[in-house]
């Protein structure tokens, strides 16, 4: 089942990706030393160049994310309670995944009957 999240933490989770990724490929060019010996020198400096590329990746995105999250709207969800941010005009609630909007055009209409039960 695919589900969507909050922006920002759809951003957290690309860094995190990045992050693990990275590691994984160093980890195995470390293995080419273990396989091949001292040729597999050569595969293990290429395979920490890609990593440390991807590990890069990852603190970039960390950083967008993070001046992001300072510039966000903050405002309480409707349906849980809690205090949230909103990136643009739409967005979710980052714990319950409520479609939280600030457009009156996009907004639904709860009916006084809806609001009651």
């Amino acid at each position: 089942m695919f589900f969507k999240s909050a922006k920002i933490n759809e951003f957290r989770l690309w860094g995190l990706v990045f992050t693990l990724v990275g590691m994984g490929i160093m980890i195995l060019g470390t293995a080419g030393i273990v396989l091949w010996g001292q040729a597999g020198k050569i595969i293990a400096g290429i395979f920490m160049v890609f990593g440390m590329i991807a590990l890069l990746i990852s603190v970039a995105i960390y950083f967008w994310a993070g001046m992001m999250s300072t510039s966000a709207t903050m405002l309480q969800c409707p349906e849980c309670g809690r205090q949230t941010k909103m990136l643009g005009k739409t967005d979710r609630c980052m714990f319950c995944r409520t479609i939280l909007t600030l457009d009156p055009s996009q907004a639904t209409d709860l009916k006084v009957e809806d609001i009651k039960a």
